[in-house]
């Protein structure tokens, strides 16, 4: 039965996709902040035919955000594009996402990277984050309720928070904004989100970021479409353990800073994290939501200490100091 859904859903699909390349000609790049590994520089994007703008109001009605927030995923994707920067070039997949990775310069911080589509002269500058070389320490962390409330440990509550609400009224844990500036050192130590939100709602999750003073960071977010091995994506747990496992491999040097929550078991994908890549996380940070830590949670956070990672857990952040002098450790 799920077999015949895949294949009807991703016919479905591609009728569309067809339909919409024939009606609409116009071409645009979303660009997604990219980040930098020791040899090159990783740019990120997405080619629609539009980019869809929500326009929030403090009053507006739940309805009124609803309708926004669907707009956000009836995305026109264009395939099968030529995109490029200088003389690297690639080619967007079928769900309109591309990746260009071009060698590393000397220029840290955040690096412009013209980009334009191949037969389009406007050029849209995709940033990519390259650490100092006197960072210390990188901090990688969740989003949903670990620095902005979602209530994603319950799906009801996850899908009326996600979708009824804007970039206004969303709340942003003050405590997650202290502790994120204080361990960044005016952007020497980078940061980096992970999370299970399709990348349709980037700009969103950005203008929230920009509102509250979140520390900036490149996001590894989900793609939630379809292709021929997979219907809609992999699961939280094994996209979030990649994603870390790709900014730990980008980043060789830096011992790592884990932030998340125990609404989605974090606890239980960091633990599987630090066995895999033994020495390099520092320590683990876990707010707690709802009903706080379950048997299940206590077992992971066990099962961490174990391997000689502090976890500090709570409904609060901890002190920064008291992070940062873990983190800086030589033990």
């Amino acid at each position: 039965m799920k077999t015949t859904l895949h294949k009807f859903a991703l016919s479905l699909e591609r009728g569309l996709d067809r339909f919409q390349r024939q009606q609409k000609r116009s071409r645009v790049i979303e660009a997604y902040a990219g980040y930098a590994t020791p040899t090159a520089l990783v740019a990120r994007g997405r080619v629609l035919t539009s980019l869809r703008k929500q326009n929030p109001a403090v009053d507006a009605s739940w309805l009124t955000n609803l309708r926004e927030m669907i707009s956000l995923f009836l995305t026109d994707e264009v395939a099968d594009v030529t995109v490029r920067t200088g003389e690297t070039a690639t080619t967007s997949d079928e769900e309109g996402y591309f990746t260009l990775s071009l060698p590393r310069e000397t220029a840290t911080g955040w690096v412009p990277l013209p980009v334009r589509i191949e037969g389009f002269e406007d050029e849209t500058q995709c940033f990519v984050l390259v650490p100092s070389p006197e960072a210390k320490f990188m901090i990688i962390s969740d989003i949903d309720d670990t620095v902005l409330e979602t209530g994603a440990y319950s799906l009801a509550r996850n899908l009326w928070t996600s979708m009824t609400g804007n970039i206004l009224n969303r709340r942003v844990y003050a405590d997650a904004v202290r502790l994120l500036r204080d361990l960044s050192e005016e952007g020497r130590n980078p940061v980096y989100y992970v999370s299970s939100s399709p990348w349709n709602l980037y700009s969103f999750l950005t203008r929230i970021f920009a509102r509250n003073d979140l520390t900036r960071g490149p996001m590894f977010l989900r793609d939630l479409g379809l292709s021929e091995d997979k219907f809609i994506t992999a699961g939280h747990g094994s996209h979030k353990g990649a994603s870390i496992q790709t900014i730990l491999e980008a980043n060789p040097t830096l011992p790592a800073l884990l932030m998340g929550d125990t609404g989605q078991k974090d606890a239980g994908i960091y633990a599987d994290v630090i066995e895999a890549f033994p020495d390099r996380v520092k320590a683990v940070i876990l707010r707690e939501t709802n009903d706080g830590s379950d048997a299940a949670d206590k077992s992971e956070m066990l099962r961490i200490r174990s391997s000689g990672v502090e976890v500090f857990h709570g409904p609060q952040m901890p002190p920064s100091r008291d992070v940062a002098r873990l983190l800086t450790s030589e033990t």
